[in-house]
This record gives structure tokens, sequence and C-alpha cells, in this order.
């Protein structure tokens, strides 16, 4: 997709079901973004995606859906804080209209998931929070949330992976200033009118030997307290495809009780 906002090109991959071309129905769809150094194509070449819902499908446990999946650079699907790349507001306001027009898409908010992993369930956390009136579910592995406390600790040597969205040659608590305020899940959970968020099924997934607990953790907490409904997982493992891989078919089976209207609000 040629994006005006970011003046260049955006990259996608789609997964099509096996009836899309047999048919002349419309489909629910999922938008599901990659990790840090990942692309668009890593979800079919390490995560399987395609593989597991052709299984899924033809075993009857979900039903027909498009995935795309864009190519999010490392830029956290966040707009940049010079305003150079605005990536999240591409995504919003190019990017989701040109996939809709482009497929045999039902683009309604019912119809319409977003999942991720890593930086990715970062960006679907952030994107279903700030955006709940556009996504009915959400399902985030390993997201890349970090607390306060970790974000102003952190070494310089890793914020430099988050410097270009939040501010560079930044130190201590200046770390934590509106562009990170504006962008976390854990003050959006706090921000973001309770009544709006819950019109979003949440799925939170994170492994017990993973780097991210605390923040993914936290969040649960926080959305526990304020009475925000969602599903929580911990799982045996760590930050890997492994890990992704094991969990993607129940992540899928959440997200097609929304498709198939299994949950109502």
């Amino acid at each position: 997709m040629e994006s005006d906002l970011l003046k260049s090109k955006v990259k996608y991959s789609v997964y099509l079901p096996p009836d899309y071309d047999k048919s002349e129905r419309s489909y629910p769809v999922l938008y599901l973004l990659h990790g840090y150094s990942g692309n668009e194509t890593v979800w079919i070449q390490f995560g399987e995606v395609n593989r597991m819902v052709d299984n899924a499908i033809k075993e009857g446990e979900v039903s027909s859906f498009i995935i795309i999946m864009p190519d999010g650079k490392t830029n956290w699907y966040c707009n940049d804080y010079q305003g150079l790349e605005p990536y999240e507001d591409m995504f919003i306001r190019e990017f989701i209209p040109f996939i809709e027009k482009q497929y045999r898409i039902r683009s309604k908010k019912e119809f319409r998931a977003i999942a991720g992993n890593s930086m990715g369930g970062y960006g679907a956390l952030k994107f279903a929070m700030k955006y709940n009136h556009l996504f009915s579910a959400c399902v985030a592995f390993s997201s890349g949330i970090f607390t306060d406390v970790e974000i102003a600790m952190m070494p310089d040597s890793i914020y430099g992976i988050l410097d270009g969205i939040y501010g560079k040659n930044l130190e201590g608590n200046k770390r934590i200033n509106e562009n990170w305020k504006n962008n976390s899940p854990l003050y959006l959970a706090k921000t973001i009118t309770v009544d709006k968020l819950r019109s979003v099924r949440f799925y939170i997934d994170c492994g017990d030997d993973d780097f991210l607990y605390r923040g993914n953790s936290d969040l649960h907490n926080l959305m526990r307290d304020l009475k925000i409904p969602h599903e929580y997982r911990v799982r045996d493992g760590g930050h890997n495809w492994k890990y992704w891989r094991e969990g993607l078919p129940a992540g899928l089976s959440f997200i097609n009780k929304s498709f198939i209207r299994e949950i109502g609000f």
C-alpha cells in the first residue's frame, strides 16, 4: 500500500480462507502484528498461522476469516515523537480502509479483531484500547509492556530501541513523559473510560519465564482492579516462537467467539 502519511510503501501479507475464491460472501478480519525485528512474513514463516487456521477451519474449530499481517518495522506501531513517521495514524486512517476495500471484509467492529506477539502484542493492546470503537477482540502474546520503574532504569543500550518514539537522550524519570503515557497500555487502561474498554474482549498471554512478565502481570492486576473483563494466561515457556505457536490455537478460538456472535455485548 502506498502511504501518503509515511511517504513510502507499506508491505503486508494476507491469509485468505480456502473458500474465499469459491464464494461471494464477506469475511471477518484479524490484523496480526509481528514483534521487534520481524516483518510481514514471520507469522507465516515461524508462526505457521496459515497452516493452523487451515486445519482449524477444516476441523470446524473456527469459522473462515481473513488475516492481514502488516510490516510494522521497528517502530512499535506508534507515531514517532518528532512527527516524521506517523505509523499509528497510517494504520488507522490509511491501512485499515485500504485493506477493507481490497478484500471482501465485513467492515464493522464486531467483525474486526487484532492480535500480536511481543512488540506486536503491545501494538495490539494499544490499538484495541485507543480505538475501541474499531475492534471487538484483542489477543496479546508476550506483550512488550514496561512499567515506569523498568523504563526509568532501563540501560541506554536497550532504551535505544524505544527512543525514536518517546524521545532521544532521555534518562530516568524524564522517559516517563506524555509520549510514553499516551502509548503505554498501563496508562491507557487507567485513562480510557472503563465502559469503552469493556466493549473489547481482551486475552493476555505471557510465559512464566518471559522477561516481560512484570508489565503483563501488572496490566492483568490493573484490569482486574478496574473490573475490565479479560482472560489472562501464564503458561510454561519464554519469549520465543515455540511459545507463541503453542498458544496461537487458543488465541484464534478466543477471537472466533466474537466473530460467530457466541459472545455479545
